[in-house]
């Protein structure tokens, strides 16, 4: 016998979202009707409040629900505010914080009920929600980020070799994992090989394994990293460092998927995703007969470029407000804040070692600042910006082009600020129309959130 979901308040897409995946007979209620007469008379297996919208007969019904329980099992769909949470979290058996991940409101309304969704339902959620934690930890917002984290589950799929290109620090291994991740290898291993480290004498016997008796020591048979990877992922992190002794044996496992442990008779079929990362120029290696050609041809089949920070500037203070967030519950401390001065200097800079520098800078200032907001004085060790190129070897115009538009970057930077974000403020504050204030943020491609 269908179960019996009463719905109160605006419900249409939600009952709809449910109905799909669940057999119930579902009804609905505005929150101005007479709900507690409502709720005593009928029959019922599970109530539903949506309280997204703000009115006081929300917070009236889950207080007189915390004195009076029903008897029926209660849901609520609530915003994110401390004040409703806290009065509807003593009163039902369960809540979602809005807005939420598609499916997982089926997933509340099942486990309620006793029941599950069907498999398509669980699928679809599933594949949600492992996309949006494996893309988690890949922060920015400057189009040319977005356009690499867009390819990201685009080449996940398939089965070809994926090169990772960027200077040291950008994100590569991240971005590796967050390929694994949202792949159909995800349930697999994901093993790194940080090839740099790996001895040229030993590059064969740690990354194929060995057999038995293959040399002195090899007292029985031993597993490579290949093998250890089975179907998952192997990370081939700075292959360019790679001899070119090692990196003819590497060519094999991608021609025809097959390797030979040391000392073994036959070799062995894998099935291992291949992610390659490189800090440095192939095609100039390739040139300087420092790279194989043919294995170069064989990695860079799906490319991946990521961006250098400098050339991000306006993701600098999105990935400081995350990193400072993150380090706060790491060391278990408030979190803290940025000066406005030293916010500039960050932006200046050019960042040399990348994302990984601005997260070791911020964490020494975390942990060496007092007080909830850092200082430029508390950065001591943050060199001064760069002078450009382009003052000291261009023309007059470049230069007076130059220095317009890093005063124009750094006017709206500082106006945004001043208006904590918003946009018709801070035109107000320069004089400027808005439409003219929202092309000169898209010229110089400013972000409205730097405060």
């Amino acid at each position: 016998m269908p179960r019996r979901v009463l719905f109160i308040g605006d419900t249409s897409s939600l009952r709809e979202e449910c109905s799909a995946a669940l057999d119930c007979v579902w009804e609905c209620a505005p929150w101005g009707s007479p709900l507690l007469e409502q709720l005593q008379a009928c029959q019922l297996d599970l109530v539903i409040a949506v309280a997204i919208l703000s009115s006081p007969a929300i917070g009236n019904f889950f207080r007189w629900l915390a004195k009076s329980p029903i008897g029926v099992p209660t849901l609520a769909v609530l915003p994110a505010d401390d004040d409703v949470l806290r009065v509807a979290a003593a009163a039902v058996d369960d809540f979602i914080v809005a807005p939420f991940h598609p499916g997982e409101l089926q997933h509340r309304v099942a486990r309620l009920l006793g029941s599950e969704p069907d498999d398509n339902a669980k699928a679809a959620a599933y594949e949600h929600l492992t996309r949006e934690m494996a893309l988690a930890g890949l922060v920015g917002r400057h189009p040319a980020f977005l356009r690499t984290i867009v390819q990201i589950p685009v080449v996940a799929r398939s089965n070809s070799p994926i090169l990772l290109t960027g200077e040291t620090g950008t994100g590569k291994e991240l971005c590796a994992r967050a390929i694994h991740h949202v792949s159909a290898h995800r349930h697999l291993p994901f093993i790194p090989v940080d090839c740099a480290a790996l001895p040229e004498h030993l590059f064969e016997s740690e990354m194929f394994g060995h057999a038995r008796g293959a040399f002195t020591d090899a007292h029985r048979d031993q597993k490579g990293l290949v093998a250890l990877a089975g179907d998952g992922t192997l990370f081939l992190d700075e292959v360019d460092s790679l001899s070119i002794a090692a990196q003819s044996k590497l060519l094999r496992l991608l021609q025809e998927r097959t390797y030979r442990p040391v000392g073994s008779e036959r070799f062995l079929q894998t099935g291992v995703k291949i992610v390659a990362a490189c800090n440095q120029d192939l095609e100039r290696l390739v040139q300087e007969r420092k790279f194989r050609s043919d294995l170069f041809f064989r990695l860079n089949v799906l490319r991946l470029q990521l961006a250098p920070l400098r050339e991000r500037r306006s993701d600098v203070a999105v990935l400081a407000r995350h990193f400072l967030e993150t380090l706060a519950v790491e060391h278990g401390v408030p979190r803290k804040t940025i000066a406005p001065a030293l916010m500039q200097r960050l932006m200046e800079y050019d960042w040399p070692g990348n994302v990984r520098e601005l997260y070791n800078l911020l964490q020494r200032a975390v942990v060496f600042s007092p007080g909830t907001q850092i200082q430029l004085a508390h950065v001591a060790d943050l060199p001064a910006a760069a002078p450009s190129p382009t003052s000291v070897n261009a023309s007059f115009r470049e230069a007076r082009a130059h220095a317009v538009a890093a005063f124009e970057r750094s006017y709206i930077e500082q106006m945004l600020r001043r208006a904590a974000g918003n946009v018709t403020r801070a035109a107000r504050l320069s004089g400027k129309d808005r439409r003219v204030f929202g092309r000169l943020m898209k010229r110089h491609n400013v972000q409205r959130d730097l405060v």
